[in-house]
C-alpha cells in the first residue's frame, strides 16, 4: 500500500500538481480584491438585504449557496470549451477567463458570507482544517521558487521604472 501511495502522489505532483498551483495562486491572487470588489455592491439596499440572508442561512443550506456559482458558472465554461473546439479559441479563451474571475469574486464572497455557518458543519471544519495549511503549504513552494522570484523581481523593477 506505501507504494501505491507513492505512485499516486508522485502522479499528483507531476500532472496535476503544477496547474493546480497556478489556479491556486490565481485565486490567492484574486480572492480578496475580488471578494471587496463584490462588497461594494452591498451598498445597494436589494443586495444588502440579499446578502444579510446569506449571511444568516443554516449550514447546509450555506453549502448550497457557497456551491451555487461553480453551478451556474458550468455552462459557460462547457460554451467556451465549444467555442474552442470550433476554432475560436481567443474567445474561448476570454469567456473561460471572465468566467474564472465571475467565479473567484462570487466564491471569495459567498465564503465570507458563510464561513461561520459553514464552519459548524463538522466535516466541512475539518476539511478545511486539512485544506488551508496544504494550499499555504504549496504557494509558499511557489512563491519560493526561483522562477517566482524572479518574475516578481522583474515585475518591481518595471513597476519602479514606469513609477507606478
Amino acid at each position: 500500500m506505501p507504494f501505491l501511495k507513492r505512485l499516486i502522489a508522485g502522479l499528483f505532483n507531476i500532472t496535476i500538481g503544477p496547474v493546480l498551483a497556478l489556479i491556486l495562486i490565481f485565486e490567492e491572487w484574486g480572492w480578496e480584491p475580488l471578494s471587496r470588489l463584490l462588497g461594494y455592491l452591498a451598498r445597494l439596499p436589494l443586495w444588502a438585504r440579499m446578502e444579510a440572508f446569506i449571511a444568516r442561512l443554516p449550514p447546509y443550506g450555506a453549502l448550497v449557496a457557497f456551491c451555487v456559482p461553480a453551478l451556474m458558472l458550468l455552462p459557460v465554461k462547457l460554451l467556451a470549451l465549444y467555442w474552442i473546439s470550433r476554432g475560436h479559441a481567443v474567445l474561448g479563451l476570454a469567456v473561460v477567463l471572465a468566467a474564472k474571475m465571475l467565479g473567484t469574486a462570487a466564491v471569495a464572497r459567498l465564503f465570507a458570507l458563510t464561513q461561520p455557518a459553514l464552519m459548524r458543519l463538522a466535516w466541512f471544519a475539518r476539511l478545511y482544517g486539512r485544506w488551508k495549511p496544504w494550499k499555504d503549504a504549496l504557494i509558499a513552494r511557489v512563491k519560493d521558487s526561483p522562477l517566482w522570484r524572479g518574475t516578481a523581481a522583474t515585475v518591481r523593477s518595471i513597476r519602479r521604472w514606469i513609477g507606478f
